[in-house]
């Protein structure tokens, strides 16, 4: 098929496409506590990841942003959801969450926050980003070969974020 017939129309809805991993070991969890002086989510733990870079499919991104931000490398990595987050603009969010298991090496540290390996059981001890307390627990209960799930976010009038999976 050429270009010409993949229908890109800047008049159409637009997604950044991005990937949020999720590293186990065993029953704990590596989470990154936002760095103080982040403009998103300072001092709370959120999964690793960033926006998807042109001529990178989801799987080499979340290589690629696993290493920057953790030092790690692995190959282990499965697809176990996707969320599109509607933000009210002509342009949202294309979110492929992956969740990956420990395959040994050390941490390094990085300017994205402080690294935590966190015992799921305890996880409602710790400052979360907004959607992980209902995002984690789909997340965590995917054996691999599960197909993935799917979510949908937006935000009401009073700018409360609503979650809703297909």
């Amino acid at each position: 098929m050429p270009k010409i017939d993949q229908g890109v129309d800047p008049g159409r809805y637009q997604v950044i496409p991005r990937t949020l991993i999720f590293i186990t070991d065993g029953n704990s969890i590596l989470l990154i506590k936002g760095a103080p002086k982040k403009r998103l989510w300072a001092n709370r733990y959120n999964g690793i990841g960033g926006h998807i870079e042109r001529g990178e499919d989801v799987h080499s991104a979340a290589r690629r942003e696993l290493f920057e931000e953790t030092g790690l490398q692995t190959t282990r990595l499965w697809l176990v959801g996707t969320v599109m987050v509607d933000a009210g603009e002509d342009t949202g969010i294309a979110i492929y969450i992956l969740h990956g298991v420990y395959e040994g090496g050390a941490l390094q540290p990085s300017a994205e926050g402080d690294l935590e390996w966190i015992d799921q059981a305890n996880l409602n001890a710790y400052a979360l980003v907004e959607d992980l307390p209902l995002l984690l627990p789909k997340i965590l209960g995917l054996e691999p070969g599960t197909p993935p799930f799917a979510a949908q976010y937006d935000y009401d009038d009073q700018d409360r974020l609503r979650i809703r999976f297909g």
